[in-house]
Order: C-alpha cells, then structure tokens, then sequence
C-alpha cells in the first residue's frame, strides 16, 4: 500500500472515530451538553482536528444520521426480492426495522431521537430519510396492490406501521429498567397486533 492509499485510510479511520465518539457523547450527556472539545477530548486530539473533518457539531449530527439511514436502507432493502406473499414480506419488514434499533441503539437513539428535537437536520431527513422510509412504503404498497389492507391509502397505513414499531424500538431502547415480557415474544405481539390493525378481513 502506498504512502497516498495509507494516509486516506488513517484519515477516514479517525472521521470514523469521531463519529464514534459524538455519537456516544450524544447519546450519554445529550446533543445540548457536547462540546466539539469534549469529542475532541474523546479522541485524545486537538479541537482543531475536528475541524479537519467537520465544519461544527450539528455537521457531526447529519453524518451521523446519514450513516444511520443508510445502514437501515441496507437492511429494509434485503427484503425486496423476496417471494413471499406481501403481507408476509411487510410483517417481516417490519421486524426488520424494530431489530435494528435494538442493533443499533445508539445510532437510532441519535437519529430518531435527539436530532429532530435539537437539530434540524432537514436535508438529511428530506433526503436519506425520506429514501428509508419509501423501503416500508413500497411493502405498504404491495400490499395495496394485493387488496391486502383495509385502506388504499398508502401514506395513511405507512405512516401508522411506522409510528408504531418506532414506538416499541424507541421505548425497548430507552426503558431498560422496565420489567418487558421476553423481548422477541413483545416484538412478535406488537407487530402482530399492527398487522392485523391492517389487514382487510374476509367479509362474513
């Protein structure tokens, strides 16, 4: 490896280490309470270091959200080629979705959290968000196409699904001291129970 390959890698390995860092700053003394020295003082490296990479802290939020949609996109989009019947495919999207929360909590506690209550980070919302979300929309859809749901209203039921496995993720994540039934068992029950709040039944 050449001198030139060597130093990008070193430089993208600290970016890397302070994301690492802010985001667990974040997450321990909340967005408000983090200073770019204190990440700085994370790291072990000057202030100004910092500045190398990022313009300022809410530069450090965007990234750290963008990285966060892209790495669910990944995972929502594993399920696109799937065969299975589209109510099928959704109730596992959804599973999906909740388990990487609980892979990624600090990720998630930043992005879906904290950053829409201290940072408008509007573009990456608009933008990375936007495309992470269209992965449950599309499922949605499928399953409209499919006459499988009570409503053609796609924007409606997507956005129901959503506000509830980010509910079950968000309080999963951040009420640890509660005494929850066996993890995947609740998991099983909520997404279940939005399954059915949606699903068209057979008419009688």
């Amino acid at each position: 490896m050449g001198s030139k390959q060597r130093r990008a890698r070193e430089k993208e390995g600290l970016r890397e280490e302070i994301l690492d860092a802010a985001r667990t700053l974040f997450v321990k003394e909340g967005y408000e309470s983090v200073s770019i020295r204190k990440i700085a003082d994370k790291v072990e490296y000057a202030p100004g270091t910092i500045y190398l990479y990022f313009r300022d802290k809410a530069e450090i939020l965007d990234r750290i959200c963008e990285e966060t949609f892209a790495k669910l996109i990944v995972r929502m989009q594993a399920i696109e080629h799937d065969t299975t019947a589209p109510l099928d495919k959704l109730r596992r999207g959804l599973r999906i979705y909740i388990q990487f929360g609980l892979d990624n909590p600090n990720h998630y506690i930043v992005t879906f959290i904290q950053a829409k209550v201290h940072h408008e980070a509007g573009s990456v919302f608009q933008n990375a968000g936007t495309k992470a979300f269209a992965c449950l929309r599309k499922g949605v859809q499928e399953c409209v196409d499919a006459d499988a749901l009570v409503s053609d209203d796609t924007d409606e039921l997507a956005q129901t699904l959503w506000a509830g496995i980010h509910g079950l993720t968000s309080v999963l994540i951040t009420c640890t001291g509660f005494p929850f039934v066996e993890q995947n068992r609740l998991i099983d029950r909520m997404v279940h129970t939005l399954i059915e709040g949606v699903r068209r039944k057979p008419e009688k």
